[in-house]
């Protein structure tokens, strides 16, 4: 009886190439430790544990809906404006929270580049996939929320799947050109913050798509975040679904994967040189 060992053998590639899935099919259990790991680490050493995937967006939702539900009275077409904004709050957090953690994971794991071979693309993927866990906690408190104010489920949410893999669609993007540029330019870090500032004013979080001039709406549409938000009140509130902001907000993320993975994978091999 003899012993068998797995071999990994590492050939040349074309220098324009997309992501393997393949051989992250391969390294899957891999993933998963990874995953697991960060979702255990991300509250160690704090006192109030998983309660802060309630806090963050409980605390955005209360400082938003004092500032633009009660002083600027921003119109939500007769929905509580505490719904309103709990609907889009959710995914942002979401985001923020994935897009800040992957853009500097590569940063973060420089010791283990150099010792061991896996697909590089693990180190972004890994936040996008283990801050769904605040995710999931934070839509269960949304769906008590909407079952004080007595909002009926509808059709719509079977379409909610769609807007959740749009959601993560945006940080695993976003996720690989920024962490592939982190490790080279230390800039990134702090251009980053700035971006997702941006980002959420940018955002229809406070306030609605459809109060913005119509000449103006198709190019705010390519925002892939205001299809995401606009898709989770559809679905969780039971509006009718403007496809006019979601469409475009489609493309522009597709876009985004296949312009990222590509720059990742051009980029990767110089990653345990320069980080």
């Amino acid at each position: 009886m003899t012993d068998t060992t797995n071999v990994t053998i590492i050939k040349p590639r074309r220098i324009w190439n997309f992501i393997d899935f393949k051989e992250l099919a391969e390294y899957r259990d891999l993933f998963a430790f990874l995953i697991w790991r960060d979702i255990k680490i991300l509250y160690a050493q704090t006192i109030l544990g998983f309660a802060w995937a309630i806090l963050n967006p409980l605390l955005q939702i209360i400082i938003f809906t004092l500032v633009f539900g009660r002083i600027a009275k921003v119109s939500t077409e007769s929905i509580p404006y505490v719904l309103f904004c709990s609907v889009a709050v959710v995914p942002w957090t979401y985001i923020n929270q994935a897009l800040t953690q992957s853009s500097q994971s590569l940063v973060v794991g420089q010791q283990i580049l150099s010792k061991v071979y896996f697909p590089r693309v693990l180190f972004p993927l890994t936040p996008v996939f283990a801050t769904l866990m605040d995710f999931m906690i934070s839509l269960l408190i949304l769906l008590v929320v909407m079952g004080y104010y007595r909002v009926a489920p509808t059709w719509n949410l079977l379409l909610l799947p769609v807007f959740i893999l749009m959601m993560v669609s945006i940080p695993a993007g976003l996720g690989m050109l920024l962490s592939s540029m982190a490790a080279r330019f230390r800039d990134v870090k702090f251009a980053t913050r700035f971006a997702i500032t941006l980002l959420m004013y940018s955002a229809p979080i406070v306030y609605s798509a459809a109060s913005l001039p119509k000449t103006s709406r198709l190019i705010y549409s390519l925002n892939p975040l205001v299809g995401v938000i606009e898709g989770f009140r559809a679905c969780l509130l039971g509006t009718d679904i403007p496809w006019l902001y979601i469409l475009p907000g489609m493309g522009t993320t597709v876009l985004l994967l296949l312009v990222s993975s590509l720059y990742f994978r051009r980029t990767e091999w110089i990653f345990a040189d320069v980080v």
